[in-house]
């Protein structure tokens, strides 16, 4: 488990002007230079991002972290999972701090280690088939250690499918956690039906299935999903399409399935910035995902269309916790020496974690 002692922002930080924190922040970080690497989330706001060192989804950050051995402090500008994945993974004199620790994320929380381990028994009481459990980054340590413990691999969003089909090679059956939607998307691109998918509902006796329906499912689904990406629906699809004829649908495969299936294309977070970015000029996207990302490839690339797939707003409002404010508290605090809002992942969580994520690597 990770230790998460919170300290509060202290109130003088509020008062500060735009401008104020700005200078205060390049002035810190410039203070700290090659002892700090800040990493920021693409949806992360404009205001923060543009003091990262690095741009990207959460593995990719964790790596690149791991990769700067010379820096002594790694800042994730993200949300906490994403901070334990660069404990888990960076050297033991590094130290991860997120500036924020109230910056949680509404997916990782909705598995539970003792929920996990509650389902896993009773599918194990159930079948005699081999299950391998595979969880989504978007998730605790604690999970990503007991996928790691019972045979299991991490997934990203870019990778679910190469994980999926190896966890299907060495088993009878898949175990997928915690975004129900990711992994429904996989598997039924893989060519698994739906009705050889079944959902267990943590809140529910038995996961909310019948013996028989445990028997006969290939993949089991966790009931959880991202809060941004469940909110787009198949009338904004349909809606989008109406005001802009042409236009090419991108989402990200935490949406909904019948999202997916009238999208013109489904990748992960890294893939739609590939794809809009060399995209030519006058070409038209609608995007589903986080709001901030949309708008700053609408403001990169001005000469094609880049907008979202639904008019209400859809941010994250956990990453959103991450404030300038936050990030110049948390960097003057190391310059006068002290820590703020370390995130540490004890041994035995980190080595069993690390386990689940170098199968991960390994397959892909």
């Amino acid at each position: 488990m990770a230790s998460l002692a919170l300290d509060l922002l202290p109130e003088h930080y509020v008062e500060f002007s735009e401008q104020e924190l700005d200078a205060r922040i390049a002035r810190a970080k410039a203070a700290l230079g090659s002892r700090l690497v800040i990493l920021g989330h693409h949806y992360q706001r404009d205001e923060v991002v543009k003091f990262a060192d690095f741009r990207g989804d959460s593995l990719k950050l964790s790596q690149l972290a791991a990769s700067r051995r010379e820096a002594e402090f790694i800042v994730f500008c993200g949300v906490h999972f994403m901070a334990e994945s660069a404990d888990i993974l960076s050297a033991d004199h590094q130290v991860v701090i997120l500036p924020d620790l109230n910056a949680g994320c509404s997916m990782a929380d909705m598995a539970n280690l003792e929920q996990v381990e509650v389902c896993w028994e009773e599918l194990a009481g159930c079948t005699d088939a081999r299950i391998v459990p595979i969880t989504y980054i978007n998730s605790t340590a604690a999970i990503k250690a007991f996928v790691g413990r019972n045979g299991g691999a991490v997934c990203t969003s870019s990778n679910a499918r190469k994980v999926m089909e190896w966890a299907l090679a060495r088993g009878d059956k898949g175990l997928f956690l915690p975004d129900e939607h990711l992994g429904r998307n996989t598997a039924y691109r893989m060519g698994i039906p739906l009705e050889e998918m079944a959902v267990w509902d943590p809140q529910e006796e038995r996961g909310g299935l019948r013996e028989e329906e445990i028997r006969q499912a290939r993949i089991f689904l966790w009931k959880g999903h991202c809060s941004v990406h469940q909110r787009f629906l198949p009338e904004h699809v349909a809606r989008v399409r109406a005001k802009y004829p042409g236009v090419r649908v991108v989402v990200h495969p935490e949406c909904k399935w019948e999202v997916c299936q009238l999208a013109d294309e489904v990748g992960s977070t890294e893939y739609i910035l590939k794809r809009v970015t060399e995209a030519p000029p006058g070409s038209q996207w609608a995007v589903g995902t986080e709001i901030h990302m949309i708008r700053r490839l609408a403001q990169e690339h001005a000469d094609r269309l880049v907008v979202t797939l639904d008019d209400c707003v859809c941010l994250c409002s956990t990453m959103y916790r991450i404030s300038p404010q936050h990030l110049c508290w948390t960097l003057e605090s190391l310059v006068a020496g002290q820590v703020v809002n370390r995130v540490s992942v004890d041994p035995e969580t980190k080595r069993w974690a690390r386990v689940a994520l170098d199968r991960m690597l390994e397959i892909t």
